[in-house]
C-alpha cells in the first residue's frame, strides 16, 4: 500500500479545501509547505480550460452562423441570432480577461477545426439534410469580423 504525503492526500480528498490552503500558504509566503506538483497540474489545467472554452464557443458561434446564413427558416432566426450574440459576448469576455488568447483564437488551425466541428454538427441535424453548407467558411477567418459581422446579411446580398 502506497502512503500519500499529507499535501497530496488533501488534494485527493477535497480539492476546494486544498485550493484554499494553497492560497493561504501563498499569501503567507509559506512556499515550502505548498504541494507544488499538484499546484502545477492545476495551473496547467486552468490555462487549458480557457483555450477549450474558446474553441467550444467558436464552434457554437460558427454552427449558428452557418444556420443563420444557409437555412431558410424565419421562425428560427431570432433564436440563432441570440445564440450568436451570446457566444460573441462570452468570447469577448474571455479575451478581455486574457488578451493573450487572441493570438490562439486567430490561429488558422483552430478556426479550421472549429469550422469543421460546426459543419459536422449542422450536417448531422436531420432538419438540414437538404441544405448545402459550404465545405469552408466563405467570409474569412478574421476573428474581429467573426465577432461582429452579421454574415447572413452578406450572404443574402449574394443570392
Amino acid at each position: 500500500m502506497q502512503i500519500l504525503p499529507q499535501k497530496t492526500l488533501l488534494y485527493k480528498q477535497d480539492l476546494n479545501l486544498w485550493l484554499e490552503q494553497a492560497i493561504a500558504q501563498l499569501k503567507l509566503g509559506q512556499l515550502k509547505e505548498l504541494d507544488i506538483e499538484n499546484l502545477i497540474e492545476e495551473l496547467e489545467g486552468l490555462a487549458g480550460r480557457d483555450r477549450r472554452e474558446l474553441k467550444n464557443r467558436l464552434t457554437t458561434l460558427l454552427e449558428h452562423l452557418l444556420k443563420r446564413c444557409y437555412v431558410e427558416s424565419e421562425y428560427d432566426y431570432a433564436g440563432w441570432q441570440i445564440t450568436i450574440i451570446r457566444n460573441r459576448i462570452e468570447i469577448e469576455n474571455i479575451l478581455e480577461q486574457s488578451p493573450s488568447l487572441k493570438h490562439y483564437l486567430n490561429s488558422p488551425e483552430l478556426f479550421e477545426n472549429a469550422y469543421n466541428s460546426a459543419l459536422r454538427l449542422v450536417r448531422a441535424e436531420s432538419d438540414y439534410k437538404s441544405v448545402n453548407f459550404p465545405n469552408s467558411w466563405q467570409f474569412g477567418s478574421d476573428i474581429d469580423a467573426i465577432l461582429s459581422v452579421d454574415f447572413w446579411e452578406l450572404s443574402e446580398k449574394k443570392h
